[in-house]
């Protein structure tokens, strides 16, 4: 399974599932980070992190731990 810190600017993705917990796992649904949801990648930070997504049409940085959390699939 693909995460969603490993997906290269310009590509797009559907969400699979959340590996996170707690509040963090709150907020990321809160995003609208839901199991098929379309996450294309934007750009990334100048060192790398963090990567700008673009999840049902609104912009949403998230650093690299944060989405090395989030299962994908090819779209």
């Amino acid at each position: 399974m693909l995460k969603l810190d490993n997906i290269s600017v310009g590509n797009l993705v559907k969400v699979e599932d959340l590996y996170s917990t707690g509040p963090l796992r709150e907020r990321m649904l809160a995003l609208g980070l839901t199991k098929g949801a379309r996450v294309e990648v934007i750009r990334k930070g100048p060192s790398g992190d963090p990567t700008v997504y673009d999840i049902r049409g609104t912009m949403i940085a998230l650093r690299k731990e944060e989405a090395s959390l989030i299962a994908v699939s090819n779209s």
